[in-house]
């Protein structure tokens, strides 16, 4: 709290909260500040989805509902477990040694995600090419030689060539790149292409220059690749406060966040522990506050469904899962999401997303006055978990005082937190709610498609909206932004982005990090598919 005493908060002055603040407000902001020092501690080590540390938010927060007394709402008491599909990825078992050194995975070498498996000794030259031995491949050498073929398809490629070395005898393929032609050999944890006949193994730049320095040289090479489909299991959690009114608002806001960066989500790729204050300790703490006051004195025409999600930072899992496995069976009205609302400052404001999602909004929000700089946004899409609501018909409205420079890194802490500025828009939040409860059941409006994106990493964008649940090979997208790049070039939702110039979209984390490689005025090819047909573009961003 000693950071933001001297900030200029809520339209007013500099004051300290002993000459500014009711008792009231001292304690939703004791009370904030206590939930965000827990649940953004390193004993929950960045409370990663289906995690322990994912476990103890949840246990956290459902002692907060029954000391509440609010009635659960989940499958297990306040609980709604649900699975989350991790992939293909190697065994432990797994390994590969050259000449009895042992190569990295994913820093020295990488399986083909469509790998064959099996286990394999052998005593092999890179210029010899022999039964019973692995075989070697440089990829530029096949680049250069397809520059002239725009029909070329590398995977295609590498089907038919390891086809041909099993065929003649082979053991294993091993496929590097010693010439400057961008290959983009990828690991996709979610191919669920036919395997191959024989272990294929792409060796990197640096695992090539550190095992294989002599073309004429005999190499001693064992290895065991095999691999396994992992899941795990992450919790939801769901609170009511049952007014015995015919409809039921949503107050939702995520509990996970990036543990270790095992996932690989952020940009950041250290694997410090990414405890998460702001994204979304936040969001989290303000709702369990909202719960008190709506369960001391609610507005009597809505019912409350306090709903905590896990797995958003993957991709809205827990969200989709909710709406597709709901624990609670009433009519539902509208939703209000909150996540990252720990940062206000007077210059970035507090966002309201979603103002463009009823009809009602503007009268609700007109009536609904506060010393909070708001800034508004019609789009009812986005980057959270208010997305999958709004693609289920509902109105919603998203609080988000905006991204920053700790966005998903370790200095994501609780010291840095606004905690005046979170009290208010907690009370904020809440005078909506009461200000809504006399319209009813509010109408829905569709709105334009947000961008990707909580973070301001990128001077570029398509303007998609990627479908985030999508396990294949590539970024589903749901929907082009009006006036964009993608609306322009004809990309609707359901079409599936393969390739952005030389970089190969894998997945979602695979397109954000070729955006990040581009800047406005450059000329590029995309690859997209649309059915079983695939289009290649030239585009300028």
């Amino acid at each position: 709290m000693r950071k933001i005493l001297g900030m200029v908060l809520l339209g007013l002055p500099f004051f300290t909260i002993g000459q500014s603040l009711k008792k009231a407000d001292k304690v939703i902001i004791q009370n904030v500040e206590s939930h965000i020092k827990y649940l953004a501690s390193d004993e929950l080590e960045g409370r990663r989805a289906g995690s322990v540390g994912e476990q103890k938010a949840v246990d956290y927060i459902v002692a907060q509902y029954q000391a509440l007394g609010l009635k659960p709402m989940g499958v297990d008491g306040f609980i709604q477990p649900f699975p989350i599909d991790e992939g293909k990825r190697l065994t432990a078992g797994s390994f590969l040694n050259i000449n009895k050194e042992v190569v990295v995975l994913d820093k020295e070498f990488i399986p083909l995600s469509n790998s064959g498996v099996g286990q394999f000794n052998s005593a092999a030259a890179i210029a010899l090419n022999e039964a019973k031995q692995v075989w070697f491949k440089d990829l530029n050498e096949v680049l250069d030689a397809a520059v002239t073929n725009p029909h070329f398809d590398l995977n295609q490629w590498i089907i038919e060539f390891t086809n041909q070395v099993k065929q003649k005898g082979g053991s294993a393929l091993f496929l590097y790149n010693k010439g400057t032609f961008v290959d983009n050999i990828q690991f996709n944890k979610f191919d669920t292409s036919a395997a191959l006949p024989i272990p294929v193994i792409y060796i990197t730049k640096n695992g090539w220059l550190k095992h294989f320095n002599d073309d004429i040289d005999t190499y001693n090479i064992n290895a065991n690749i095999s691999f396994e489909h992992a899941t795990r299991t992450a919790h939801n959690v769901a609170a009511f406060i049952d007014n015995h009114a015919e409809n039921t608002v949503v107050i939702g806001a995520h509990l996970d966040h990036l543990g270790y960066n095992e996932d690989h989500n952020a940009l950041d790729v250290n694997n410090n522990i990414r405890n998460g204050a702001d994204d979304n300790a936040s969001g989290t703490s303000a709702i369990i506050e909202l719960a008190k006051l709506l369960k001391k004195k609610s507005p009597k025409n809505n019912n409350y469904l306090i709903l905590h999600f896990s797995g958003e930072e993957l991709g809205l899992f827990g969200s989709k899962y909710w709406l597709e496995h709901p624990t609670f069976k009433g009519k539902l009205n509208y939703m209000i999401n909150l996540d990252m609302v720990g940062r206000y400052d007077t210059a970035r404001k507090l966002t309201v997303g979603g103002f463009g999602t009823s009809s009602k909004w503007a009268t609700v929000l007109a009536n609904t006055p506060t010393t909070l700089l708001t800034h508004y946004d019609s789009a009812g899409a986005g980057p959270s978990d208010h997305a999958s609501f709004y693609r289920k018909d509902m109105p919603v409205l998203f609080m988000f005082t905006g991204s920053h420079s700790d966005y998903h890194k370790a200095t994501d802490d609780w010291d840095k937190i606004n905690y005046i500025g979170e009290a208010a828009i907690i009370k904020y939040v809440h005078a909506i709610i009461k200000n809504t409860d006399a319209q009813g059941q509010l109408d829905f409006l569709k709105t334009r498609e947000n961008s990707m994106g909580k973070s301001n990493k990128f001077t570029v964008s398509l303007g998609v909206m990627p479908d985030y649940a999508f396990t294949g090979t590539g970024v589903r997208i749901e929907g082009a932004t009006e006036g964009k790049l993608a609306e322009k070039l004809g990309l609707k939702g359901g079409d599936i982005l393969l390739q952005l110039g030389d970089y190969k979209l894998v997945d979602v984390m695979g397109y954000m990090t070729a955006l990040s490689k581009f800047k406005k005025g450059d000329k590029t090819t995309l690859i997209y598919k649309r059915g079983t047909v695939e289009t290649k573009l030239d585009i300028q961003f």
